[in-house]
């Protein structure tokens, strides 16, 4: 299957009741959205999650936040082509600014959603102990698409990141309902 295939049928979200229930609602869950430099997939699919969780009335519940694994990037602006398909969207990534992923990212939020196998096997490499739960591929959460991956669009021309958006959209609307259920999110 090609990352652009849709699923006939949905399948299963990944269960995060035990996170949302640990939050208990005494803090917001922090979601960590995880590419390569930080400029185009993970803030884009933060801020369609920022965008998603705000129309869901849920801003003080679930916080959204971008980093990457390697460090070419860092405090850049993300790259304009993700910030102008991202606008035509409706999402405002202009604020943003590129970070290094870091092993204390594993301690201080809830899930670390990662883009793509290079970055999981980067992040499983940084993350400690015990931590490890934390760590899953955004795409586990697409209920549209049959992806694995969300393809970088750095190298490619408008429809990469239009294809990468989509795959965002989708996967940030399923985690949306595997947070949703919980008794910290009502």
């Amino acid at each position: 299957m090609t990352t652009s295939t849709l699923y006939q049928a949905a399948r299963p979200l990944p269960d995060l009741t035990a996170l949302t229930a640990a939050a208990g609602g005494s803090r917001p869950i922090r979601v960590l959205m995880v590419c390569m430099g930080n400029i185009c997939r993970s803030p884009s699919a933060q801020g369609v999650l920022e965008q998603r969780v705000r129309a869901a009335g849920l801003s003080q519940r679930i916080e959204v936040d971008s980093a990457g694994t390697h460090d070419g990037h860092l405090g850049a602006p993300p790259d304009p082509r993700a910030q102008r398909h991202a606008a035509r969207r409706g999402i405002d990534l202009s604020a943003y600014r590129a970070r290094q992923l870091s092993r204390q990212d594993f301690i201080d939020f809830d899930l670390v959603l990662v883009m793509d196998a290079d970055n999981e096997r980067l992040a499983r490499a940084l993350c400690p102990a015990g931590q490890g739960h934390k760590l899953h591929r955004l795409t586990d959460f697409c209920t549209r698409h049959a992806a694995t991956e969300v393809p970088d669009p750095y190298y490619g021309g408008a429809a990469g990141f239009e294809a990468a958006l989509d795959l965002i959209e989708d996967a940030c609307t399923g985690l949306l309902a595997a947070l949703r259920p919980s008794a910290a999110l009502g």
